[in-house]
């Protein structure tokens, strides 16, 4: 498959990266600045900012499928707007080039066992609550699509967790994965990243949301 990445060099792309050329999968990388992946025979670095949504619009054209996992960074100016407006931008473009989209998001909006979202029980500290924020607000405004073939994959509470591939997960829906002593199981970067390479091979998870995690 041609599979779109954007966010390869962050903390989720970079374990998804690899896993995707493993695979053998042709990678076109959505960089925002030049030098930042390096070309390969398996993987295209294209220099484009994501808020400019007709470039990225062109820049999927082609592909079989988007892995959005941006983040404009904890440390950015004004970083709810930002991540909002950056995800809002490739939700358009995925749309537009008629491709289908897999978000990662953040674990702040799946629901507790009291109902209530994660963002609504836990105290995120600075700079981090505005991107959780934006993260969750997203999410709400992904389930009102109805024509994006898309996917929202929340890594669990947490994350990342253990540094080594098991190559083995469980699947969640709304609700965070428990260990057995009844706490948040987690997940490591590149076994998150299995599951995402996983999804995007199998299309189990088409308009819905799900999590993962051991």
């Amino acid at each position: 498959m041609r599979i779109a990445l954007i966010g390869a060099t962050g903390g989720v792309g970079a374990e998804v990266l690899p896993e995707l050329v493993s695979r053998g999968h042709q990678v076109v990388a959505i960089v925002r600045r030049a030098g930042a992946v390096d070309p390969s025979d398996r993987v295209e670095p294209v220099l484009v900012d994501v808020h400019d949504t007709p470039r990225l619009c062109e820049a999927l054209k082609g592909v079989d499928a988007v892995i959005s996992a941006f983040n404009p960074g904890w440390t950015a100016p004004d970083l709810y707007r930002q991540f909002l407006a950056g995800a809002r931008s490739i939700h358009q473009a995925a749309k537009a080039a008629g491709v289908r989209l897999l978000v990662v998001g953040g674990a702040s909006s799946l629901y507790g066992e009291d109902g209530r979202q994660l963002f609504e029980t836990t105290e995120y500290p600075d700079p981090f609550e505005a991107g959780v924020h934006a993260a969750r607000d997203y999410y709400a405004e992904i389930l009102d699509e109805t024509e994006l073939d898309w996917t929202f994959l929340s890594p669990p509470p947490g994350y990342p967790g253990p540094q080594e591939r098991r190559g083995t997960y469980r699947v969640g829906a709304d609700t965070p994965l428990l260990d057995s002593e009844g706490g948040y199981s987690p997940i490591s970067g590149a076994d998150l990243a299995v599951a995402i390479v996983d999804e995007i091979e199998t299309s189990k998870q088409q308009r819905r949301r799900f999590t993962v995690a051991y």
